[in-house]
């Protein structure tokens, strides 16, 4: 499952019922520069066993494992499994949880992506839980307002948020508990509070002056006017109130109901675009993912609209190198591994690239996306 919030992958929850593990690889140069930011700290750490760099052990499963980004969710994650929930079921809870407790990355206004193993028919499934940008948004609009590129902030780059269709898609194919049940825990959480942890309380207190001047955030993200700190109870009712209605109604209580309303006469009175009509006309789809072989492991992403197919090609052109005799987090290697990246030629849309227009949206798919990744 992705983190949901804005457009292009997000991280999130990697949740797995004892079937081979698909681990999605979002940012290859990230992940390396991190391990070296890691490793040299490792003077610090007090390891007398495993791998010097680790900071943690490994996990060990015999059943099910989860996998997120906060202890809470992790554990809404593994009471879902333990339930009787598939790995779906777990993700959906997860990623719900997630956007009460960790909103500074995460939200039912985003977007979500999923790379899913099917231990029954033993292949992948890909969903790609992207929203287009609003129809009524045009190219001339951001040009009448000296605008050279999509703002970070504010209404203009709001797009349709995906991810509640997602978690219906993919519970419809994969799920056994009921939606209900999978939201509750988020539910219950944004009703009762939880403590804010540590990063998560820094930077929601970064975001506080940038996103306050738009109407509604500090009535709904703050306290008295301040983000919470480390170890205050947050609690979020609205958000529990529409998880709720989301839960009692169905996928359509989101883009066709008094949501999808609300969110229309938001945009309407703050300058911006998004509409109901753009909710209502929203669906993902399920698409085919893609791979390389790296090293003698096959590697899967997500097809573009998504960033995925970017670290098939970094890893593609790292492999004639010998990376291992740089030595681990060496300033050797991180310099080839961004000259490699430098180098990628950026995913652009073949000749022979489909072009979808749907009653003026348009959405532009390669039919041939393997050719940007062949060795």
């Amino acid at each position: 499952m992705s983190r949901a919030s804005g457009r292009g992958d997000k991280v999130g929850p990697t949740i797995g019922p004892g079937a081979p593990c698909v681990r999605r690889i979002h940012s290859f140069v990230a992940a390396v520069a991190l391990a070296a930011c890691v490793a040299g700290t490792t003077a610090a750490a007090d390891r007398i066993t495993g791998k010097p760099f680790a900071t943690r052990s490994e996990v060990h499963a015999p059943h099910a494992m989860a996998a997120t980004s906060h202890p809470l969710a992790t554990q809404v994650a593994l009471d879902v499994m333990k339930a009787g929930g598939s790995a779906v079921d777990a993700a959906i809870a997860a990623n719900a949880a997630l956007g009460l407790m960790e909103p500074t990355d995460n939200g039912i206004g985003g977007d979500l992506f999923a790379i899913v193993w099917d231990p029954k028919t033993r292949r992948l499934y890909g969903y790609n839980g992207s929203g287009r940008s609003p129809r009524s948004l045009t190219l001339e609009e951001f040009r009448r307002r000296g605008l050279e590129e999509v703002p970070s902030h504010g209404p203009l780059p709001v797009t349709v948020p995906g991810t509640v269709d997602a978690w219906f898609a993919l519970h419809g194919r994969f799920g056994r508990l009921p939606m209900a049940r999978n939201l509750e825990p988020a539910i219950r959480y944004a009703r009762e509070g939880h403590p804010v942890h540590e990063v998560i309380a820094y930077y929601w207190e970064r975001s506080v002056p940038r996103l306050s001047k738009w109407p509604g955030f500090s009535e709904q993200f703050t306290i008295d006017g301040r983000a919470p700190r480390t170890g205050e109870t947050w609690r979020n009712p609205n958000l529990a109130d529409t998880l709720q209605k989301i839960a009692d109604g169905g996928r359509d209580a989101f883009y066709k109901g008094e949501i999808a309303r609300t969110i229309d006469a938001y945009f309407k009175a703050n300058d911006g675009f998004l509409s109901y009509e753009d909710l209502a006309a929203h669906a993902g789809e399920w698409v085919e993912p893609v791979s390389t072989r790296y090293r003698g492991h096959d590697v899967w992403e997500l097809p573009p609209n998504g960033q995925g197919i970017a670290a098939l090609q970094i890893l593609n052109l790292l492999e004639p190198y010998d990376l291992k005799s740089y030595g681990f987090g060496s300033p050797v290697l991180l310099r080839r591994i961004r000259r490699q990246r430098c180098q990628m030629v950026p995913c652009r849309v073949p000749r022979d690239g489909i072009a979808q227009r749907q009653e003026g949206w348009s959405h532009v798919y390669p039919n041939k996306t393997i050719r940007l990744i062949l060795k």
